[in-house]
């Protein structure tokens, strides 16, 4: 069974991105197709960026954070973003520790689920972009929730029901080309 994280977009104190993200776990959890694990970038405590690029790519991290995040971010098949739109884009935050790896994100599959006054859809094309880079395989369906109408006053998520279908769209996609991409990442280790 593959291993999917569901990350955290925001580390702001008072974000509603949280929400979101045990709102994806628990509709993933009644899947039984995947072991979904709940991944809070704010857990992590990484600095603003600013590991030299040759460190990155051996793993020979300056930042002590970036060790325990590397580890973890290894340890997982998939991914299912959960991001806001901040100024059009994804957050500072997210960028950064996006940024503090490669290897990592190598050879696994993404989705997304985004929010935003305009549905959060500048931000999942600015992540589809970034998330290209390191190689990660981003699925095509995505969930696009409006803060006028999935929060109550933008800070009590109460999501509309149709985005479950939406939901499970993406978490079809994102297991089986996690799955597929496994065999990729054993075949280039092997080698």
């Amino acid at each position: 069974m593959v291993k999917i994280g569901i990350l955290t977009g925001s580390t702001r104190d008072s974000r509603v991105n949280s929400q979101v993200a045990e709102w994806v776990k628990s509709m993933a959890d009644k899947r039984g197709d995947a072991d979904y694990e709940l991944v809070d970038i704010k857990d992590y405590n990484l600095p603003r960026f600013n590991e030299p690029i040759p460190a990155i790519m051996s793993k020979d991290y300056t930042t002590p954070e970036a060790h325990v995040w590397s580890k973890k971010i290894n340890e997982l098949d998939g991914f299912i973003f959960v991001t806001p739109e901040y100024n059009k884009a994804i957050t500072s935050g997210l960028k950064d520790a996006i940024d503090y790896l490669y290897v990592e994100w190598n050879n696994k599959a993404a989705g997304i689920v985004s929010y935003g006054s305009t549905l959060g859809v500048t931000a999942t094309n600015d992540l589809r972009l970034i998330l290209s880079v390191p190689k990660v395989a981003v699925v095509g369906p995505s969930v696009a929730m409006s803060l006028f109408t999935d929060f109550q006053d933008m800070r009590e998520f109460s999501p509309a029901s149709f985005h479950e279908d939406s939901l499970n769209k993406v978490l079809d996609d994102v297991v089986a080309w996690s799955t597929a991409l496994k065999t990729i990442r054993n075949k280039v280790e092997a080698r």
